[in-house]
């Protein structure tokens, strides 16, 4: 069905996955079969993408999904997540996007509960999100609903990460394993900022501070 360079890419993309759902456990994000990650497979119309309710303990490369971008399984004997649909519409929406990620994590969907974004309080965030993270409407699962809304949500926003009002956290990056990294560090902030509101009104950033931390951690941070 595909050339040898994409069946490669499918099967590297399944086995990494995998990875990247053992690492939502272990940072805390998820709890029993909520919660998934997609990747694109590069150069094609297609997503790879976690099964619905299967247990994170049970994944495995076989199980993953590959989906069309109109999220129409293709590849698998699994059903794939509820959210493909939000997922293929990002990617349909979004081409610079290469991974998505949704998350129920607790400090961050408590602020989606609340319908409120999460102010630029800190350097971490200004490096991550570039800003606040911002919330976006509720919408309800199972259609493409949820990505619209991510999309015209982070339209005009440097951030990775949005809150989905009333739901969680959808992150996206240029790989699924950076989506992933948006959300660690959005449920990382997420906890810091509420406890600094538990102690006062926390200071925001000032924006020219704010683009120069974000530029400094997107183009000279780490190993280049």
């Amino acid at each position: 069905m595909y050339t040898g360079v994409v069946t490669a890419a499918i099967a590297r993309l399944r086995a990494e996955l995998v990875v990247l759902h053992h690492e939502l456990i272990r940072w805390g994000l998820v709890v029993w079969t909520a919660g998934n990650v997609s990747a694109r497979v590069p150069g094609e119309q297609l997503l790879v993408i976690k099964p619905s309710g299967v247990s994170y303990d049970e994944l495995t490369p076989a199980s993953m999904v590959v989906c069309d971008l109109a999220a129409n399984p293709v590849e698998g004997e699994l059903s794939p997540s509820s959210d493909t649909a939000a997922h293929a519409y990002v990617y349909r929406a979004m081409p610079q996007v290469g991974g998505v990620v949704h998350t129920h994590s607790t400090y961050a969907s408590a602020w989606a509960a609340r319908g409120e974004a999460i102010p630029c309080a800190l350097t971490a965030m200004a490096d991550e999100f570039g800003g606040e993270i911002p919330v976006g409407p509720f919408a309800l699962i199972g259609t493409d609903a949820i990505g619209r809304a991510v999309v015209e949500t982070l339209a005009g926003h440097r951030s990775p990460a949005v809150l989905m009002r009333n739901h969680g956290v959808f992150g996206i990056g240029g790989s699924a394993r950076a989506a992933v990294q948006a959300a660690v560090m959005c449920e990382d902030v997420a906890r810091t900022v509420h406890i600094a509101r538990q102690l006062g009104d926390p200071a925001p950033l000032p924006q020219a501070d704010v683009d120069r931390l974000y530029d400094r951690y997107q183009n000279v941070y780490g190993q280049r």
